[in-house]
């Protein structure tokens, strides 16, 4: 950590170049002795990509950006604020604590916070950016397992997010990801009363609480209809085989959440299938990560069109739906569709349907784009519909 970046003058330029070429500020001369332009380029691009990420950061004078895969890995401030939520009793610790977001938001909840981060530059940063950001942590340079096996102490919650690439390679097991979550559960649940433990959406939730035993609570957390993360919690003592699974969706402006578990998924079967009626709905990426195909007729008051396919229609807008929702205009089979359509541009979704959108784009000679939305999908009687809606926003 060079503390020369800290300089008023050096802040004031990173501040003014945020919309520089980064790669041209890193070839030029500095103009700065004790900073050199790669360092600059790396301020100002650790800035750039703070802005919609976490704005406190980026809004803030005097933060430290760390290297580009420290802020790819860190967590988003919608997803600690909601993760910081589902913390029990007042005492925390992080034990991968990164670039602090995590920390930050626990320490904004009036917990008291221990950040372990085995990367000296990277707990050095972490505890800079607290004291410009006002939140009171405790920062330690270490290995966050080890710390936890060496000390005596205990914790109301332990935090922890294991890395999902071991050797450049991605993972598809909570076992296989570093730390070894699974082989060192005992300690965690140990020395605290609730364990947290985050990981990437590609783990597959129902093996991830096979392997974990037993867990109180999984939430699953999607932005703007991409799945960014799967949040397990595990309470000391709990027994729960079938924990209650919420599909949580953020924005700045608001938490939408629908909480099902996943024998009453099972246990669930729709009376029937419909045609489309005057309404479609596209259900969020968490819901469909989580698993709940069934429960979302009950949930929300719509039907569903076919076993297989994950589409909804009703025929009153039903507003609470969690997910895209369109208007009908009208409904084909598919054979009468590409002998009459006059499309030459739409949005094309294909759900449950022998073709991916590319190859239906290519075929139709349609252009992607416009106000126009054409759902390809597989109907009721298992005929090959096209769907042609618009955009209830």
């Amino acid at each position: 950590m060079n503390k020369a970046i800290l300089n008023a003058t050096v802040q004031d330029f990173i501040h003014k170049n945020v919309r520089s070429d980064v790669t041209a500020i890193s070839l030029s001369k500095s103009p700065f002795p004790d900073v050199s332009p790669k360092e600059l380029a790396q301020q100002i691009d650790g800035r750039k990509r703070c802005k919609t990420k976490l704005p406190l950061w980026y809004q803030t004078t005097g933060i430290y950006y760390p290297e580009k895969l420290a802020l790819e890995q860190c967590s988003s401030e919608l997803t600690a604020k909601y993760r910081s939520g589902l913390a029990k009793g007042e005492s925390v610790i992080d034990l991968t604590g990164g670039f602090g977001v995590d920390a930050g938001f626990f320490s904004k909840q009036g917990m008291q916070v221990t950040h372990c981060e085995l990367n000296k530059d990277l707990s050095e940063i972490s505890a800079h950016n607290s004291g410009v950001l006002g939140f009171d942590i405790n920062h330690v340079h270490t290995d966050g397992i080890a710390y936890l096996k060496g000390s005596q102490q205990t914790f109301d919650t332990v935090y922890i997010d294991p890395s999902r690439r071991v050797s450049s390679r991605k993972v598809f097991m909570l076992k296989d990801c570093e730390p070894d979550v699974v082989n060192e559960l005992n300690v965690l649940t140990e020395r605290s009363e609730r364990v947290i433990i985050k990981t990437a959406p590609l783990l597959d939730i129902q093996s991830t609480i096979k392997e974990l035993g037993s867990v109180t609570a999984v939430h699953v957390i999607s932005v703007r209809n991409e799945c960014k993360e799967v949040v397990y919690l595990i309470d000391k003592g709990s027994s729960e085989t079938d924990p209650p699974i919420t599909c949580a969706i953020l924005s700045p402006d608001e938490t939408l959440t629908f909480t099902f578990r996943t024998s009453e998924e099972k246990a669930f079967t729709p009376d029937h299938y419909s045609a489309p009626l005057a309404y479609l709905y596209e259900p969020d990426v968490s819901l469909m990560k989580a698993g709940c195909f069934k429960l979302i007729t009950r949930g929300f008051n719509v039907e569903k069109l076919h076993q297989h396919t994950h589409l909804y229609t009703s025929d009153n807008l039903q507003d609470r739906f969690i997910g895209r929702k369109f208007k009908v205009v009208s409904t084909s089979e598919y054979g009468n569709f590409i002998k009459n359509h006059g499309f030459k541009k739409a949005n094309i979704i294909c759900r449950n349907f022998p073709q991916d959108p590319d190859k239906v784009r290519k075929k139709l000679r349609i252009t992607d784009g416009g106000n126009d939305y054409l759902l390809f999908c597989t109907g009721p009687e298992s005929q090959l519909l096209v769907i042609h809606c618009t955009r209830i926003l």
